[in-house]
Parts: structure tokens; sequence; C-alpha cells
């Protein structure tokens, strides 16, 4: 079972008050006692009651003695920095109360303004139904959204910047090497290209003495489609058909 969050007046059943002070000064000593068995430090308590004729102290009245003396001899300052009474212990909470309604007030206005932004841009609200301090909030609350929007649009075109310049000195070098690599390959292929044309040609000019060598009988023989015991050499397989066009069309065969 969970407590429930006490009240902090004062008590008016003396019965109630004296049960209350009886327990909670219990409490305070166990609390002082772990304080200076687990955090190794040195202090001490001394309680006055209207029900008590002596004052309670703790850990002993040497070891209060000690610890008084010990924070006498600290600059008043240092004395006066924390200390506190129940009158400037409640100022202290009434000013932090004070600061967190004010902090409230302020987020609540903020989302009502924005509320209101949203359904005028839709069409849903009436500018002219708000008073002058609703529209100086109103007017205040775009302008807060707008230089969020340019601060946002700043900064992606800063990242963008600085991914394009990154990426630069990356492919700049290798499209200029693969330019000279791929006239490098055109200029080899043309250059292999007129090799085996030559070959082709230096491969043909045989042909071309054992035809001039051959009979006119057998020339004759071989247009007639008679047999003379002559055989035409076949063409090298390099050569391709516009060549062969070209050896029938100079050779003596045709007329």
């Amino acid at each position: 079972m969970t407590r429930t969050k006490v009240k902090l007046t004062y008590i008016s059943n003396d019965s109630a008050r004296k049960a209350t002070f009886k327990k909670r000064r219990k409490g305070l000593m166990k609390k002082v006692s772990e304080l200076s068995t687990l955090c190794d430090v040195q202090a001490c308590a001394i309680i006055y009651s209207p029900y008590d004729s002596q004052p309670e102290l703790w850990p002993s009245p040497l070891g209060v003695q000690r610890v008084l003396a010990q924070f006498k001899t600290m600059p008043e300052m240092e004395q006066s920095k924390k200390m506190v009474n129940q009158e400037s212990f409640l100022r202290q909470r009434i000013a932090k109360a004070n600061e967190q309604l004010k902090k409230q007030r302020k987020e609540n206005r903020e989302k009502e303004m924005t509320r209101v932004m949203f359904q005028s841009l839709m069409g849903k609200s009436q500018l002219h139904g708000l008073s002058m301090v609703d529209l100086n909030d109103l007017g205040w609350l775009i302008d807060q959204n707008l230089k969020e929007i340019d601060n946002r649009m700043k900064n992606l075109n800063e990242q963008d910047s600085k991914s394009q310049v990154q990426l630069q000195p990356t492919t700049l070098p290798v499209a200029a090497a693969t330019v000279p690599e791929r006239g490098v390959e055109r200029q080899q292929g043309f250059e292999l290209n007129n090799n085996v044309g030559m070959a082709v040609q230096r491969q043909q000019q045989p042909f071309f003495m054992d035809m001039m060598n051959v009979p006119q009988d057998h020339q004759q023989q071989q247009m007639a489609g008679i047999g003379g015991g002559y055989e035409m050499n076949m063409l090298p397989f390099a050569a391709d058909q516009c060549q062969i066009n070209a050896i029938w069309s100079n050779s003596s065969f045709y007329p």
C-alpha cells in the first residue's frame, strides 16, 4: 500500500501532533545516523520539544560539541550559506511554484496560438475576432516558425554542399583516367584492324600470282564447268565478302 501525500500544515489536535512529533523525531535521528555512516560525514542533531525538559542529542553530547566547534571555525558566510528557517524555506517553495506556473502558462499559450494558426491555414478560424494581444502572440509564433524553417533549410543546403565537395575528389580523377584509356583502346583497335587488313592483302598476293600463272585453257575449262584436273585454291579464312568480290572483279576471269 502506497503512502498518501501529507499536507504540510500545523496539526491542531494535541494528541495527534504529539504522536507525529515522536514518530518524525525517531525517523530524523535514523536518517542522521545513516547519513554519517554511509557518507562518512560529521553530523549531529539537537532537537528541542515542548514535551521534554532536555533536548535530545545525537550521537552524544561530546560528539555534538565537537561538530559545533568545527562549525564555528568556518567563516560566517560559509555558515549561513545554506542555512534556512521555516520562513525562508516557505519563500523558496513559493518562488519555485511561481516559476513553474509561469512556464506552464507560456506553454499553454503557445499551444493555443499554434491551434489558431493551423485553423487559420485550413480556413476554419476567424482572425478578425481575435484581440490585439492574441494577434501579437500569433505574429510572434509565426515569426518563430519561419525562423526555424529558414534554419532548417540552411542546414540542409550546407549538408548538400559538403556532400558534393566530398564526392568531387573521388569522381574527377576516375573520369580523367578513363578518357585516355578509351582513346588508347580505340587507337589499339584501329591499329589491329589495319594489321588484319594488311595480313589479308599479303595472303592474297600469292593467290593472285597463282591465278595469273594458270594456263588459258584451264581458265576456260573452269569457266565452262569442264574439269581439267586443276582445282582452284580456296580464299583465306580471314577474307570477308567485300574483299572476295573485289578480287573477282579485278581478276581476268571475266572478259
